[in-house]
């Protein structure tokens, strides 16, 4: 089968690799029809390299069912499914206490299991997820950032008819958008530097769109809300400056979520670090997208909210392309090259 195989830094390969086998009778092997690029992938590619040398690279995806183990029952060949890509321990402290997001194990496919940037990919039944028929496949390969959204909404005590911001407008923020709306934001505020992100943020709900090239986040937000900021801010950005600088768009006693990774350390200046102090902002860190019972409410609303339309996924997805363009792609999208936001490929 075709796959794209991460073996070091900026050294992704794409090349015949052999078709994954049901060996344990929980099993089920999908033939992918659509998989994303996260950002954390690119992360990886371009600065972290491989956990496992030549392993396939990978994890949001959707498919269909063409074998299942012996054991398998739910699941029938020809079943349109996505999948929770992460594996936890179930036996480490935080597993026990039922914060599976916080297991000391917890792995995803392509990282040390063969991933989903190929033709086949194999998981164990529980974390196959079945596709309502109004939800496509190109949709379905978001399924798992959406969750990993969510998981960051659910631990905020966000309330309807709160001001939400949301900083950088990639898929991941272009999702918290569309999920502040959900848990009854009346305003959402989008923040980037790129004009044809926000025009996508517009696109996707975002009442006011705010870029940073021409003034500071905080001031904006700040003009706007007479002085006050929002209740909730959203790093979804990713970047050691933003991770800073949305210290400063809450109100007093608001909170601050961070989903992006800044691979790089965040310098805090004084002026942003005194906001979580004296501003009595509550912080929190938001990571992958477990809970229980596994895989967690996160999935199930997601399916939930992209089979009634409130949660879309078309108007992010800028790149459709066959499985041999990925090194390709891999490299422009690390070098800044415009206009990707999501991009699935399509393996033969």
């Amino acid at each position: 089968m075709e796959a794209l195989n991460l073996y070091d830094i900026q050294d992704i390969r794409y090349e015949e690799s052999p078709k994954p086998e049901i060996e344990h009778e929980n099993e089920v092997l999908i033939k992918v029809m659509a998989a994303g690029i996260c950002g954390s992938d690119l992360s990886r590619y371009k600065k972290l390299g491989p956990y496992v040398s030549g392993m396939t690279f990978g994890h949001e995806f959707a498919g269909v069912v063409v074998e299942v183990g012996s054991g398998v029952e739910a699941i029938q060949l020809g079943d349109r499914v996505a999948a929770c890509p992460t594996f936890h321990c179930g036996v480490c402290e935080s597993c026990q206490k039922g914060e599976p997001s916080r297991c000391e194990a917890l792995t995803v496919i392509g990282a040390r299991h063969s991933g989903a940037f190929a033709s086949y990919v194999k998981l164990p039944a529980r974390n196959v997820i079945s596709l309502p028929t109004e939800i496509d496949y190109d949709t379905a390969a978001l399924i798992e950032p959406s969750a990993v959204v969510a998981h960051g909404f659910y631990r905020t005590s966000i309330q309807p008819g709160a001001e939400v911001a949301v900083m950088g407008c990639g898929s991941i923020g272009l999702l918290a958008i569309q999920w502040a709306r959900i848990f009854g934001a009346k305003k959402v505020y989008a923040i980037d530097i790129d004009e044809a992100k926000l025009a996508v943020a517009k696109e996707v709900g975002a009442d006011v769109l705010i870029n940073s090239l021409e003034g500071l986040a905080h001031d904006q937000i700040h003009a706007k809300t007479n002085g006050a900021g929002v209740d909730v801010a959203i790093e979804s950005a990713g970047s050691p400056i933003t991770s800073a600088q949305v210290l400063a768009l809450p109100k007093k006693g608001g909170e601050v979520v961070f989903m992006g990774i800044p691979y790089g350390d965040v310098n805090v200046e004084r002026f942003y670090f005194e906001k979580i102090v004296r501003n009595e902002l509550t912080v929190y860190g938001s990571w992958n997208a477990l809970s229980v019972p596994f895989p967690g409410k996160e999935w199930s609303t997601t399916v939930h909210y992209m089979a009634t339309g409130e949660l879309s996924a078309k108007p992010m997805i800028t790149h459709r392309l066959s499985m041999s363009e990925g090194p390709k792609t891999f490299k422009e999208m690390t070098s800044g090259a415009p206009g990707y936001v999501k991009t699935l490929f399509y393996p033969a």
